[in-house]
């Protein structure tokens, strides 16, 4: 049984070959362009290695917004949960809905104070903070690791596509983009990065918004495409909770026990609130009442993407009878380049092939700046090199931009392998990020927690959610459903095993002294986390409350319409 990741990414069909032209073709000739003019008037603000790490701290909060939404938005999302819309139908918003908007809301309100208010320069070294070096260099390493995966996913997946829709070798395609994306970060560092995300956001939503129009118009708006679907794929097929009771058989291999606690608690939260990918946009804000806005300005349109990406994956179901079936001639992950090729004119039809690579460009940058931040300054410059001049971090935070993106291109091979490329995100998350999130969370609501249970947590976490997947699941030792399903439950496994062994850990060693955890607990301050807020930040709509429970409330009434 496969479940909405279980599509391949691989083989798109070979009749999707876009007609583009010259005015297509000049559209992604400009976009290139700006993309680089963005890096050189970026790189004119890069004098220290805060600048080129974290834009100095200097950005304000709409801009580090919508980067981080951006950052968030790749490629591999869209045709991923396209794919997704196209074979289960509205199971598709949980992932937005329920797996993403509450942990972007207790990154803001929460964990931000602590990250910026102890002025780390990255997730990693809250560990070195609250743990010791042990817990810094093990998450240091993972994170580095599995940044560059993610990265090669990325580009991988850009050429397919591009080779299937273009036309274009796999390999012009890996080493453009790769190239594109290496120039404007070592020009302009983060700053260069955040802004091309702010640029892409919308060339996205500029690819997307017209698939939806059109989309809709063809299969007779939305009472046209809920009565198509209903007749061919039954009632449940446009409701979020249809068939997920416990004890029920549903195709996505998860009840709503598991969907609430494996996705919208473990993995949402793991991925959300400790990727360094998206926490570094918010690190880069001007102040602490910018970085806690940071995610909660990028919870608005997270809570509305998800009907630009279903909405197109629903019209393909309507308007093939059987897609995504070998009888159909289209795999599910054919939704948006099928509609893309059907419906849009030349010209539009070059702002959604810019868009597809604008959003796979910005999944590979969010990776390559966090990776080349926590790179140099968690490992190199703490455990190598130390104490050497400033100049020195950033020249060596650029080589380091050129190893990163060149190990991403050999990464991008190693995707080939997996006929699976959004399971295996999915697996990598559950992997890194969820073992790195149950030390955050048990080291910051516990004082008691040791400085070595950091360490251990976080090995025993990443160990057993291997276990599970490898072993469990994929020797069969326990029936799970789905890759999806086994996802949910490794996930959780990784997180029970590493609080687990934190709390053991931590009964027979010391626990760190009071005076050293101030600022790293909660109901501890720092001085970082009492600065008085900046000429403005006062007002309604810019209270981090009151945005963060404002996106709380209108992702639960969303699910109302899809609830019935």
């Amino acid at each position: 049984m496969q479940t909405p990741t279980d599509t391949p990414v691989l083989d798109l069909a070979a009749e999707l070959r876009l007609p583009t032209n010259a005015l297509d073709y000049t559209i992604l000739a400009i976009y290139f362009v700006v993309v680089l003019g963005i890096g050189f008037a970026a790189r004119r603000s890069v004098k220290t290695s805060l600048d080129f790490f974290l834009s100095g701290r200097s950005l304000p909060a709409w801009i580090t917004g919508l980067a981080f939404i951006s950052a968030n938005l790749a490629a591999t999302e869209i045709l991923g949960m396209a794919a997704n819309s196209a074979q289960y139908g509205a199971y598709t918003v949980h992932w937005y809905w329920i797996g993403a908007i509450p942990a972007m809301v207790f990154l803001g309100l929460v964990m931000m104070p602590f990250y910026y208010g102890s002025k780390v320069r990255s997730v990693p070294e809250m560990l070195l903070l609250r743990f010791d070096k042990w817990a810094h260099l093990l998450s240091s390493a993972l994170f580095a690791f599995a940044a560059i995966l993610i990265a090669g996913v990325n580009l991988y997946a850009l050429a397919i596509v591009v080779e299937a829709l273009l036309g274009w070798p796999q390999w012009v395609a890996i080493v453009v983009a790769g190239a594109f994306v290496l120039g404007y970060i070592t020009l302009g560092g983060l700053s260069s990065a955040i802004y091309n995300e702010v640029l892409q956001f919308f060339v996205i939503l500029a690819a997307l918004i017209p698939l939806v129009v059109l989309g809709l118009k063809k299969v007779g708006g939305w009472g046209g495409l809920t009565d198509k679907l209903t007749a061919t794929h039954g009632e449940n097929f446009t409701t979020a909770w249809g068939g997920t009771g416990i004890g029920s058989d549903n195709p996505l291999g998860a009840n709503w026990l598991t969907i609430v606690l494996g996705l919208g608690f473990v993995l949402s939260f793991g991925y959300w609130t400790t990727n360094f990918a998206e926490v570094q946009r918010a690190l880069s804000a001007k102040n602490l009442s910018a970085a806690q806005r940071t995610p909660l300005i990028a919870a608005y349109p997270k809570i509305f993407i998800v009907f630009l990406v279903m909405i197109p994956g629903l019209t393909a179901a309507a308007l093939i009878p059987g897609f995504g079936t070998p009888d159909s001639g289209y795999q599910y992950n054919d939704a948006i380049p099928y509609l893309m090729e059907q419906l849009l004119p030349n010209g539009v039809l070059g702002i959604a092939v810019t868009g597809l690579l604008a959003a796979f460009m910005a999944g590979m940058a969010a990776n390559v700046s966090s990776f080349n931040t926590v790179f140099t300054n968690d490992i190199w410059a703490r455990y190598v090199v130390r104490s050497r001049e400033d100049g020195y971090y950033v020249r060596f935070g650029r080589l380091i931009t050129v190893i990163g993106v060149a190990a991403s291109v050999g990464t991008a091979f190693l995707a080939s392998s997996f006929s699976n490329i959004m399971s295996y995100l999915q697996t990598l998350f559950s992997f890194f990020n969820v073992p790195m999130f149950v030390v955050f969370i048990v080291g910051m609501f516990w004082k008691r927690a040791s400085a070595k249970s950091g360490f251990w947590g976080l090995l025993a976490g990443t160990v057993a959610a291997m276990v599970n997947y490898f072993w469990i699941y994929k020797q069969g030792i326990v029936d799970i459903p789905s890759d999806q399903g086994a996802n949910f439950v490794s996930a959780i496994v990784g997180f029970v095993a590493g609080a687990v062994v934190m709390v053991a850990v931590s009964l027979f060693t010391a626990p760190k002294p009071a005076a050293e955890l101030q600022g790293l607990v909660y109901g501890t301050r720092s001085p970082g986390m009492q600065e008085p807020p900046a000429a403005g930040d006062d007002a309604w709509y810019r209270r981090p409350a009151l945005l963060g429970w404002g996106a709380i409330v209108l992702a639960a009434a969303c699910y109302i319409p899809f609830s019935f």
